[in-house]
């Protein structure tokens, strides 16, 4: 096995082994894309820019290509971008889902061309940020969060008769309704579900009061089925 042949296993097998880290974080969270999916990505992206350069230099070049013009590994990003907006879906409750694993999944297309041209501490270093953001962060969106003036809710009511008792009540707490929604995907249910954007306004609420609190409060009425907080 000369240099060259690998070079180009030590680049593939770098890339495999980064997205696998990447794969498993997000296999272990039951997400549609998984292992398999990014493991692929990282490694067409990298098998892209080493045909590339062998394609414009005539061998795996090992100053990350400068002066090339790759075509190609352009052409990669756009597809992997393509790609990655199919992990995005609209669950019951009409929220986006599949974002964090949508920009994950493209940006393990990224290493694998970082890999693909030599750039290996750029492709390691781009990893373990990227395992950092997806292990280390969700906390303190939670937080953030949780502390935020703005939340919105999923309500299930009895009859949609009690929206209006449940208004007066939000009013009375001192929250602001944003914006209201009826939630059609429940229809078959005969239930009458809303999704509802809330501001906190009243000093008191904002001052001694989280989300998870004021959402127990409001599960104490007697017409709301289930309440949760989106």
């Amino acid at each position: 096995m000369n240099a060259q042949t690998g070079e180009i296993i030590l680049r593939i097998c770098l890339a495999v082994a980064l997205s696998a880290v990447i794969g498993c974080e997000r296999s272990l969270k039951l997400h549609s894309a998984g292992l398999r999916t990014f493991m692929i990505m990282a490694v067409a992206s990298c098998a892209t820019m080493l045909t590339e350069q062998m394609l414009q230099f005539g061998e795996i070049s090992t100053n990350g290509g400068q002066g090339g013009i790759y075509v190609l590994s352009a052409a990669v990003l756009v597809a992997g971008a393509s790609i990655s907006v199919h992990a995005l879906f609209r669950n019951a409750r009409n929220r986006i889902q599949g974002l964090t694993t949508s920009a994950a999944l493209w940006g393990c297309c990224i290493i694998g061309l970082a890999c693909g041209a030599g750039f290996y501490m750029i492709g390691v270093f781009a990893a373990a940020m990227l395992l950092l953001s997806l292990t280390m962060m969700p906390w303190m969106e939670d937080f953030l969060r949780e502390h935020s003036k703005r939340f919105e809710i999923h309500l299930e009511l009895e009859e949609s008769s009690y929206l209006r008792e449940f208004i007066t009540t939000l009013r009375r707490l001192g929250l602001k309704i944003d914006d209201i929604e009826l939630n059609r995907s429940y229809r078959e249910s005969k239930l009458s579900v809303y999704s509802i954007a809330l501001s906190i306004e009243s000093p008191e609420l904002k001052k001694y009061k989280s989300h998870r609190e004021i959402i127990e409060a409001l599960s104490s009425l007697k017409y709301v089925l289930h309440i949760e907080e989106m």
